[in-house]
């Protein structure tokens, strides 16, 4: 490992090169919906981190810091102030969300073993009183602003064994600390440099949450490390306006922008015509998808809604990546539209890939591109014996960008990451994820731990879901979870929806309930046989917005889901 790791080496050349060229730009809404914003050159950010590194400096190498952030400026310059002071950041939503939410970054401080919190200094005393609150007191709490010091005194400390813990999202199972080093943080910017040829005159614009992995990489640090433009902007300011995202893109003639399969379907609904004609999208060359299973009618919907402001199809970059393996594993051909595949139903449950055309009943897939310059192997998850193309099995990878393993967790490390095939060639990360390749492209059918098996058939929930959003209009925007508990042949589905009840009857709630039930039994060839209906916000998500099927299904298994209406088989 060099003496200073590479995203700061980065930056301090940055600095030197292009002092007064706009590194960080953050906007927040105001009454009216006007957006402002504040901007750090990269001299300033420069100088700034220097000076918050000077007054960490008192903390020893490798000390975990929790970043307790509103969105903002001030999370930039605590990350990389940690960075400069070779201390180990650990950022988590601010104690301001569900409770649920609270509860878990509590559980991440306690995992990390944080001596240290930092917050915005708006923030400061309500984090502080959480940290009491959460039996966390010992905890230091401050702001990056109350520790700076003088930048001239900065002087480049070892760096840390690892450059930051990112907690996964805990949709399959409790969240657990990501060790990702300095060396596999620049291996997988480098990795997305090449394939997408992102370079310094490319302007990133982003809500997502800077917690999360894609917002964190992608969307902050891989802008600062090409020296290039990060436009970022609050997720709820998005929630409550979606044009926003849209209009930011416009403004700012910005390049890339990356996000979850959600927000492109919600903006394809949310934006007005009036608004559509005031859009220029035609700089946008890089609309990454990923995060969440890929909806193929999503990518049409969006892509012909926003045709007339100058996007154009081949600008949607589908793609696949996980923490463990630091963000990016593989991505759709720059200037080649979306590959989406048809394939038969009935193979599709027995592990297999047929493709199909004309009007065959059919599954659309939607590809997560191609790998480059990682070793991607499809893996059977019981025999580990890898699979030929057009064969489901388990996605396992080795190269630069996986990351060291789960902090303090021996035990899951070496299942997780020290995984061999059944010849002895290893060690790999395995996934948990399920897919295949046909010619070259990289196809995610679901989660090895959430695959449901009914009557012998391998189906995937978002599947289910999805379907489950066509059965009536008052399902369309509204997410589903779907999941198995034991019934009275076997395994039974259980669909659990939310669902806007003013106005609705006792009789309503029960037509549509038993609508849901006879249309998504003929279309998936099994029976749905359990439907629930819950309140909106009543299906839980993890930070990145993942449906937490595994938690849903312990709600409804102990009475816990607080449903509006239930028609159960049993």
């Amino acid at each position: 490992m060099s003496e200073v790791p590479a995203l700061v080496a980065r930056i301090r050349e940055h600095a030197a090169r292009r002092p007064h060229y706009a590194a960080v730009r953050f906007h927040s809404t105001v009454s009216g919906g006007q957006p402002q914003g504040s901007t750090l050159t990269y001299d300033e950010l420069d100088r700034t981190v220097r000076a918050v590194a000077v007054g960490l400096r008192g903390w020893p190498r490798g000390t975990r810091v929790l970043l307790a952030h509103a969105p903002g400026l001030s999370f930039v310059t605590s990350f990389l102030g940690c960075l400069y002071a070779g201390l180990v950041p650990v950022p988590v939503p601010p104690p301001t969300g569900h409770r649920h939410q609270v509860q878990r970054s509590a559980g991440v401080a306690r995992d990390s073993g944080a001596a240290v919190a930092l917050a915005d200094p708006e923030g400061r005393d309500a984090v502080a009183e959480w940290l009491k609150q959460s039996d966390l007191g010992h905890i230091v709490c401050g702001t990056a602003e109350e520790f700076a010091a003088s930048a001239s005194d900065w002087v480049p400390p070892p760096p840390a064994e690892i450059a930051f813990l990112q907690y996964t999202s805990g949709s399959t199972s409790e969240p657990k600390g990501v060790m990702v080093g300095h060396d596999n943080l620049a291996d997988n910017i480098e990795l997305m440099r090449r394939s997408h040829g992102w370079g310094p005159e490319d302007v990133f614009c982003s809500w997502l949450p800077v917690y999360h992995d894609m917002g964190l990489i992608a969307m902050l640090l891989t802008p600062i490390y090409l020296g290039a433009t990060a436009v970022l902007f609050p997720a709820m300011d998005f929630l409550k306006r979606p044009f926003l995202w849209l209009e930011l893109l416009d403004r700012h003639r910005a390049t890339v922008s990356c996000a979850p399969n959600f927000a492109y379907d919600l903006a394809t609904r949310h934006v007005t015509d009036e608004q559509l004609a005031r859009l220029d999208l035609a700089a946008w060359r890089y609309a990454c998808n990923g995060a969440e299973p890929i909806d193929a009618n999503t990518l049409a919907r969006f892509a012909e809604r926003f045709a007339p402001a100058g996007l154009r199809p081949e600008a949607l970059l589908p793609g696949y990546g996980l923490a463990e393996a630091t963000l990016y594993v593989s991505g759709t051909r720059h200037q080649i539209p979306p590959v989406v595949l048809g394939v038969d139903p009935e193979e599709l449950a027995r592990d297999r890939l047929a493709p199909v055309s004309g009007d065959a009943p059919s599954v659309k897939l939607v590809s997560s591109g191609v790998v480059r310059d990682l070793d991607v192997r499809i893996v059977h998850p019981q025999t580990r014996h890898p699979l030929p193309d057009r064969q489901i099995g388990e996605v396992w990878i080795r190269g630069g960008s996986v990351a060291r393993g789960y902090w303090n967790r021996p035990a899951e490390t070496k299942e997780t990451f020290g995984a061999h095939t059944a010849d002895g060639d290893g060690p790999f990360l395995r996934t948990g994820d399920l897919g295949c390749f046909d010619g070259g492209e990289l196809y995610i059918t679901g989660r090895r731990k959430e695959m449901l098996i009914i009557n012998g058939r391998n189906l995937y929930p978002h599947d289910i879901e999805r379907e489950a959003g066509d059965v009536d209009p008052i399902f369309a925007a509204l997410p589903t979870c779907v999941f198995s508990v034991p019934g009275r042949q076997g395994e039974a589905i259980v669909l659990v929806q939310e669902i806007r009840s003013r106005g609705l009857s006792e009789t309503d709630l029960r037509a549509y309930a038993r609508t849901a039930k006879s249309v998504l039994s003929v279309r998936l060839g099994v029976r749905v046989p359990n439907v629930v209906f819950v309140r909106p916000g009543h299906v839980l998500r993890t930070s990145s917005g993942k449906i937490q099927r595994r938690r849903m299904r312990e709600d409804f298994l102990t009475g816990s889901l607080q449903p509006l209406y239930v028609d159960l088989e049993t």
